[in-house]
């Protein structure tokens, strides 16, 4: 087998090196407020938007099994809007508990 030249093997541990320094300063650096607040609120949109259309598509599948459109379609819609907002409410609460640490 053949030996690695030096210059690789100086190469390797610089690249190890900057690699551990990087690691270090993204521990050391703090989440800016603006980027939490991003992260939240496209968490909190996400959250409203797949319970209403996961609600929609068990409602929509629903009426075409049973032919009963639309009061199924109407009911998850409001099921899964009411699911949307629970995991609001709990993705806040959780952001209040995390907050007071």
């Amino acid at each position: 087998m053949k030996r690695k030249p030096e210059d690789i093997s100086r190469l390797e541990a610089r690249i190890a090196s900057l690699k551990k320094k990087e690691s270090d300063a993204r521990k050391a650096k703090k989440e800016s407020e603006a980027m939490h607040a991003s992260k939240a609120g496209f968490r909190v949109g996400t959250e409203l938007l797949s319970g209403v259309l996961v609600g929609a598509a068990i409602g929509y599948l629903l009426d075409r099994f049973l032919n009963t459109q639309p009061w199924f379609l109407v009911l998850f819609i409001f099921l899964g809007g009411g699911a949307g907002v629970l995991n609001v409410y709990r993705f806040v609460k959780s952001e209040e508990s995390r907050r007071k640490e």
